[in-house]
């Protein structure tokens, strides 16, 4: 997903998407108006989407947490525990999310 985030004094303000994207969210029964905001701390100036935003960019690619998951080589529910901010992922676990998902890449959180 190719998401630009426009900031105003130091905090995100919009999102922009490709219109394609934003259909996707749409088809895929994703109210994107009951969307989570994004966070000052989710997203700074030149960082990558934090996993608060995983299921966002999984559904988005049309991927099940079982298709991502399997394709990444964890479990379902170990997924499903990093989504939920339950779990912490390694390195290597967070570069095989972010090719999976055609992303730059996630940075250690803090």
């Amino acid at each position: 997903m190719s998401v630009q985030v426009i900031m105003r004094d130091g905090k995100p303000e919009y999102a922009v998407l490709p219109w394609e994207e934003y259909q996707a969210l749409l088809t895929n029964g994703r109210d994107v108006s009951a969307a989570k905001p994004v966070e000052a701390s989710d997203t700074a100036p030149g960082s990558l989407p934090t996993f608060g935003t995983l299921p966002m960019l999984r559904e988005a690619k049309g991927l099940s947490q079982e298709a991502l998951a399997r394709s990444v080589g964890i479990s379902p529910a170990y997924l499903a525990l990093i989504e939920s901010g339950e779990r912490d992922p390694d390195n290597a676990i967070r570069r095989a999310l972010a090719r999976a998902l055609e992303i730059e890449g996630w940075q250690q959180e803090a």
